[in-house]
This record gives C-alpha cells, structure tokens and sequence, in this order.
C-alpha cells in the first residue's frame, strides 16, 4: 500500500477522535452496556468519517477503500471493541450495499442521513438458526399490492435498540436457496417490529445488540436494494468490505496488548527480575509482533487489490480468519504473563480477550472462511482441479 499525505491526515483524525471522543469514557460505557451513539456517530458524521467511501453526490468524501481501512485501523486503537464494531456496522456492513445498489430514494433517505450521523443503521442478516449460513435464513417478505410483509426474526442485531433502519435480508420467493433472497431497507419504527431486551455476551458490552422480530410488518417495495431474488449476491459482496474491515481493526488493538504487556512485564519482578528477561517471554512477545505484521501485509495487499477492482474473496475471507485466529493468540498469551492480575475483569488484556473473541465469529465463522478459501483453491470435496 502506498500512503499519501491524505491518509496520513485521516489517521490523525480517527486518532484524535479515539483519544478525545472514545477512550476517556470507555469504562463508563462498558459498565453501562450502552454508548450515547446518537452523540458519537453525529460527532463523526460532522467530521465526515461515516461516510469516507461513500459518493458525494449523497454526502461522501467519495474515497476509495484504503481510506476507509486507514480510518478501521485506527478506530482499532479504542479501548473497548463495543464502540469500532458499532461504528463500522454503520460504514462497512449496513450501507454499501445501499450505496452500491441502491435506488437514488433510498440513496437520499436512508444514506445520506446515516453519513451525517442522523439515523442510525443495523444489518439484519443472522438468525437463530443461520448464523454464518447465510442460505438457509426463514425470515420472508412477500408481496401484497406494492408492498412487502416481513415475517421472522433476526438474531445478535448490533446496534438495533437505537437503529432507526435494519438492511435486511430475507427470502422473497420459494426459488433455490441463493436466488431467492432479497435486501430490503425497513425503518425501525414501522409497525410489527419488537426487539428482545439487550442481549447479555461475553463481549462488546458497550454495543447495544438485541434480538429483532417481525410481525407482518409491511414496507414498500421500492424500499428493496436491486433487482428482487439479487439478495444473497449483494450481501456477499458486502461482506467482503466488512470482513476486510474486520482485520484492519484488529491489527492496532493486537499491537496495543502487546505493548502494554511489554510494559507490564519491565516492571513486573518474580525471582529478582523482571518477568521481560525470560527468553521464553520476549522471544514469544516478538513472534506475535511478527504474526501482527503479517496480518497487516495480507490485509494491505487485499484492499490494494479490491481498490484496484479485483476479487478479494480469497483475501478477504484468509485476512478475516488470520485476524479471529491471531486475536485469541495474542490475547491469550498476553493475558497469560499477566498473572493473576490478567483475570480481572477490569484488566485491559480481560477485555480484549473477550471483545476479539466475537472476530472468530461474526461477519461469517471460521470454518466459513475456510470453507470459502478451500472453494476458490478449488480443493472442496467433488469439486477438486483437473
């Protein structure tokens, strides 16, 4: 990746933001399971950060991807994960595929306001029973008159509690399984919407996530985002941004543990030196810096591709799956050589240790990403080279 003066400005103003906006109130936060997102997300709007590759025409710097995955590392950089995933559902999960495919209304009603920081977003895609399998989701919008009527639920719904739209994903005929599916931009006060109390997890406390259902809820269909059966296509493509945006976020916050436990263990004394001094412990210290770096490489090359208009698929789905795997790497060992202080839950190795851990698993697990790089090396079962 070749940086210009530019990126280096954005940096500077993510930085900023996460030192003055964020990190000040980040414990207040996690212990309320909640952040004042209307406030933050106005803040960043005015700063024009929700809408950095988005088209002018509606609001947007109009930059292209590296910008945003400058602005994702940095935001990376929070001590909390809660607040970046929620923001990053706003830039790189609920909207591109509005703005990519979405008709000018919805451009202007719904894209616009949310790059201002006006209205807040959420992306309705995993269910109780289709998390990563995206195919096999039940929730249905069938046509009556000019309108469609949404029926099911969606689970783990970030930022649904405050959204004021859900890009939704749901199966819009009985055709095979992916061409059956369309995204449709539903406002989160139409009638037949209710929401489960906040949903209790392991991590990302200061992310408000809920469980969403629908109950016969009617919006029109010219609320849909393409051309109607398009749907599982759209959302794949979107993915690839969130995944790509997933492992930028995750380099700096892994770079962070790793230099604060360096810091712990210079003034941490057992046996009448510092804990530093054992091989064991800086020789590991210094391959997982190595591992960072390597992320960091296969992230870059993946956007520079994509911004170059190639498919990332494969990039994008090994920098997804190398970043949930190193996040519970680092996170654990470093964790590790805090001791007995590293298991409170206070502790800001404890809480990374359990903000990362959701990388593994949102956005498509594991065994999808690796499901989808054996496909493109086409080593599958039944579906091998030559």
């Amino acid at each position: 990746m070749n940086f210009t003066s530019e990126h280096d400005a954005l940096r500077k103003t993510v930085r900023d933001f996460v030192e003055k906006e964020i990190n000040p109130y980040v414990d207040e936060w996690e212990e309320a399971g909640e952040y004042p997102i209307r406030d933050v997300f106005k803040k960043l709007g005015n700063l024009g950060l929700l809408g950095i590759q988005k088209p002018e025409e509606y609001g947007g710097m109009g930059l292209d991807y590296s910008y945003n995955l400058v602005a994702a590392e940095e935001l990376g950089m929070a001590k909390c994960g809660g607040v970046p995933l929620s923001i990053g559902v706003q830039t790189d999960m609920c909207t591109p595929a509005i703005a990519r495919f979405g008709s000018d209304e919805l451009k202007r009603n719904f894209l616009t306001p949310a790059i201002t920081g006006e209205l807040i977003g959420s992306i309705g895609v995993s269910e109780v029973g289709a998390g990563s399998d995206v195919a096999g989701l039940k929730t249905t919008a069938r046509k009556d008159g000019d309108d469609y009527i949404i029926n099911g639920s969606k689970m783990w719904i970030t930022n649904s509690p405050k959204a004021d739209f859900i890009c939704l994903l749901a199966n819009t005929s009985d055709d095979q399984p992916h061409k059956n599916k369309t995204l449709i931009v539903v406002p989160m006060s139409t009638p037949g919407i209710t929401l489960s109390p906040h949903l209790n997890k392991l991590g990302m406390r200061s992310s408000e996530t809920a469980q969403v259902f629908f109950d016969d809820v009617r919006v029109p269909q010219r609320n849909r985002i393409g051309a109607e059966g398009t749907g599982f296509m759209c959302q794949m493509i979107q993915f690839q941004e969130e995944r790509m945006w997933g492992a930028a976020n995750v380099i700096k916050a892994l770079e962070s543990c790793i230099e604060q436990t360096i810091e712990y263990c210079q003034e941490r004394k057992t046996f009448g030196q510092p804990l530093i001094n054992n091989q064991y412990i800086h020789f590991r210290l210094a391959e997982l810096q190595t591992e960072v770096e390597a992320l960091r490489a296969l992230t870059y090359k993946a956007c520079e591709l994509h911004v170059a208009g190639k498919d990332v698929t494969q990039l994008a789905s090994m920098a997804k799956l190398k970043a949930g795997r190193l996040g519970r790497e680092v996170t654990d060992t470093c964790l590790q050589y805090w001791g007995g202080n590293g298991y409170m839950w206070e502790n800001p190795l404890a809480r990374a240790y359990r903000d990362i851990r959701l990388v593994s698993i949102g956005g498509g697990a594991d065994e999808i990403m690796l499901g989808i790089i054996c496909k493109t090396m086409g080593i599958l079962p039944g579906k091998q080279k030559g």
